[in-house]
């Protein structure tokens, strides 16, 4: 069975057409068959019709390794369940 690549891209922002195009700009190019969103009014001006799924099964799974992520690196220095809002 091959690798799966993982990669990670993002944008600090609101959540306004111009934060996603910046976004959008830099991932538009990954070889994906779908998108996976929350289905936020933005997302149709970009990702292609039939090109992304709206579900909030998929996104609560991605935002659980999200969580798991902040976890793992805030213990580097805490020992708590922590995350930064800021810059």
């Amino acid at each position: 069975m091959g690798a799966i690549k993982i990669s990670l891209e993002y944008v600090i922002g609101d959540r306004s057409s111009d934060t996603f195009e910046g976004l959008w700009n830099k991932i538009k190019n990954w070889n994906c068959y779908f998108w996976i969103t929350d289905g936020y009014k933005v997302y149709p001006n970009f990702i292609p019709d039939g090109d992304q799924i709206i579900s909030k099964i998929y996104m609560t799974r991605v935002e659980e390794e999200n969580s798991r992520l902040r976890h793992y690196l805030a213990r580097l220095h805490r020992k708590t369940f922590c995350y930064s809002k800021s810059d």
